[in-house]
């Protein structure tokens, strides 16, 4: 192998190296991160940044229809076959002589054109007056409130959507923290009940309690670990996340728990806050809009008209004997008045009236739909609280069973099976205890979600 395929080999082996330790460095990432990851990431997002592109250059197109028209245009046409006329017979008849013969060369086939032709023309057109483009151009300038809406809804969206699938990754987190620190305490005291055993302390009974104990720890955890899994995967492809590379969270549950206002609890509900119903109106007012576009459309309309245009014929291309120039300039005016369209426009105005109304009705649908969702988030929200405060004093006082269980097990005033049971009921407890915290912050965010905050 000679020098340079050995060279080469060797930085293809390093670039895949560097490319794998890349693939394995963990990513850290708090809720906020995640989010802002998300936002920043998100095709969705992105084909809405475009869209608010797209109406900002809508808002152009339609102002420039207003906006004076230049152009100009050149034709440059040679003849190698001159077309020919015939001269009318009344023509033929007068160029006759007195004895009735014609001049000498003379032919009724003549052409009137030469055999090259050339034209340059200037031409400007403006509008003068039309109703519907100012209409059109109002309605250019609210369709780009509405796409700004639009994306401000869709990172709303993303964002709740990215909170939802962060939440379970934490409390699956905290789930295997207490599984954890729940084996380390079963396998110490199992290791000493074992040696308690060999000392002909306790029966060996005590001891496979405690083994069953570890051995039930340690399958719940595994399947735990694959829930985590498929749950950090979900995670990954709200985010836009590469799954092949490690995320690690950050946060947990006690540190996310939001306390809500309380003007989100009792206060009036502010409809606006919610991006859908600011959306809804903009349609309303877009409707409305239609209406006054198909109105002006039958206003009359004027132009002004204006072209400049220099004309060339001869047998020779620029130049020669019978060549000239010819200039024609024009300024007008066009005035189009339209009178009678067979009804029509009375049923499309009816029709842009009604989509009006309709959009009303949704717009006032959509508002007691809210007031609906906000009444029971703010239930779920306070129950889920009492259901978290309960929990809380019932695991604490599991913890305080467990505890004085183990003392009087090891003092020899207790049994495996009162440990046993203390244990069951502590995990138990523990569990709850997370689940209620889940709930309740799965609550505060259907209630941000309901306010539009």
């Amino acid at each position: 192998m000679n020098l340079t395929v050995k060279k080469s080999l060797t930085t293809v082996i390093f670039c895949c190296l560097l490319q794998f330790i890349y693939a394995q460095q963990a990513t850290e990432m708090t809720l906020d991160k995640a989010v802002e990851y998300a936002l920043a990431n998100s095709n969705e997002i992105k084909i809405a940044l475009l869209n608010i592109e797209d109406a900002e250059q809508r808002i152009l197109e339609t102002r420039a229809t207003g906006l004076p028209q230049l152009n100009a245009g050149a034709n440059l046409n040679n003849f190698f076959k001159v077309p020919v006329s015939v001269l009318p017979e009344a023509f033929v008849a007068s160029s006759r002589d007195a004895e009735g013969n014609l001049p000498e060369g003379f032919s009724r086939q003549v052409s009137f054109v030469l055999k090259n032709q050339f034209d340059a023309s200037l031409n400007f057109r403006t509008m003068v007056f039309d109703g519907s483009f100012f209409t059109g151009l109002k309605a250019a300038g609210l369709y780009r409130s509405l796409v700004q809406d639009e994306l401000s809804a869709k990172q709303q969206s993303l964002k709740n959507r990215v909170i939802t699938a962060y939440l379970p990754v934490i409390l699956l987190t905290e789930n295997l923290k207490i599984l954890d620190k729940n084996i380390e305490n079963i396998e110490k005291l199992r290791n000493e009940t074992s040696a308690l055993y060999k000392e002909g302390f306790v029966e060996q009974l005590d001891v496979d309690r405690l083994e069953l104990s570890v051995a039930n720890l340690s399958v719940e955890k595994d399947n735990l670990e694959r829930q985590m899994a498929t749950t950090m995967n979900n995670l990954k492809q709200i985010m836009n996340f590469p799954v092949e590379q490690e995320l690690v969270i950050q946060d947990n549950l006690g540190r996310v728990v939001p306390i809500p206002a309380q003007k989100d609890l009792t206060g009036p509900v502010d409809y606006y806050q919610r991006r859908e119903y600011k959306v809804a109106e903009t349609g309303i007012q877009l409707n409305k809009l239609n209406e006054d576009y198909i109105k002006n459309v039958y206003l009359p309309s004027l132009n002004l008209n204006a072209s400049y245009t220099q004309a060339y014929q001869g047998d020779k291309l620029f130049g020669g004997e019978n060549s000239f120039w010819a200039p024609t300039g024009v300024v007008g005016l066009s005035l189009n008045v339209p009178i009678f369209d067979g009804f029509g426009k009375k049923a499309k105005i009816q029709r842009a009236k009604l989509t009006t109304e309709i959009a009303k009705t949704q717009h006032l649908q959509l508002a007691n739909s809210i007031d609906l969702e906000v009444a029971n988030a703010r239930i779920d929200y306070q129950s889920a609280l009492q259901r978290e405060q309960s929990q809380k004093r019932n695991m604490e006082l599991a913890e305080r069973i467990y505890t004085t269980t183990q003392v009087k097990y090891k003092e020899g005033v207790g049994s495996s099976l009162e440990i046993s049971q203390a244990e069951q009921s502590l995990f138990a407890a523990q569990r709850n205890h997370l689940q209620a915290l889940f709930d309740l912050l799965i609550a505060k965010l259907s209630l941000d979600v309901a306010l539009g905050n």
